[in-house]
């Protein structure tokens, strides 16, 4: 048996799809602080209203 059969195809899969998930999460949840930290008037022109922020979580 090679040594090309016998590797991992992906050996750091898992880490990356880790690493994804929680930049991810860190993402959604700077947008969402960003999105409270906007008046009703500003909110308004990007077309959401308060209620769909308090919705979301």
């Amino acid at each position: 048996m090679g040594f090309e059969e016998n590797r991992a195809r992906r050996p750091f899969y898992g880490f990356i799809m880790i690493y994804q998930y929680f930049r991810h999460r860190r993402l959604l949840r700077q947008t969402e602080r960003t999105l409270q930290k906007l008046s009703k008037e500003q909110l308004r022109d990007i077309g959401l209203t308060p209620d769909d922020l308090s919705r979301r979580k």
